[in-house]
Order: C-alpha cells, then structure tokens, then sequence
C-alpha cells in the first residue's frame, strides 16, 4: 500500500514533511558540514520564500508541525519537563539613601 498525498507518493516521514510543507525541510533546518556560502545560499533563498504571499501563513505551519512532532515524539529529543522553583523574596529594611 503507498500513501499520497496531494498525489504524490511519500515513502518515507521526510516526503510527508516536504509535501505538507512545499519544500524541502533542510532548507528551513540546514544540513551537516554546510559551508558559510551554503548556509548563505540557502538563508537567502528562504527569505525568498517567505517573502512570497502564498508562502505567508508557513512560519505558522513550521512551527505547529515541530509542536506536533515534538508532542508526538517526546523521546525523540529527550525532553524532560523541569520543576519550577519557587522565588523567593527576602524583605528589604531600611530607607534608601
């Protein structure tokens, strides 16, 4: 059985990101052992991106889909939720000068 979507075929979870995105996701992520001239290259040609109007709402999107991934996969990046710890106020004496 293959999966489709807006038809075309993903095969792997990367092909369903890049299709519900409408790019590739290492442009917005980057790649191991880029150059400085890479990483340029491809900061520009977001911007690019983002700069057209169908493309407005994507921030939007990258970002429910890292919440969603990171709801669905919390293993995935080790995250352990912190204890917050309370403040604690020491009263000032005195008047200031």
């Amino acid at each position: 059985m293959h999966s489709y979507v807006g038809g075309h075929r993903a095969d792997t979870p990367q092909d369903f990101v890049e299709l519900a995105l409408g790019t590739p996701a290492e442009l917005w992520l980057g790649v191991d052992g880029e150059s400085e001239m890479e990483r340029a290259a491809r900061l520009d040609a977001a911007r690019d991106i983002l700069a057209d109007p169908d493309y407005g709402c994507l921030p939007d999107d990258l970002i429910r889909l890292a919440a969603r991934v990171v709801d669905e996969n919390p293993d995935l990046f080790n995250v352990v939720p912190l204890a917050r710890l309370a403040r604690r106020r020491t009263a000032r004496r005195g008047v200031a000068a």
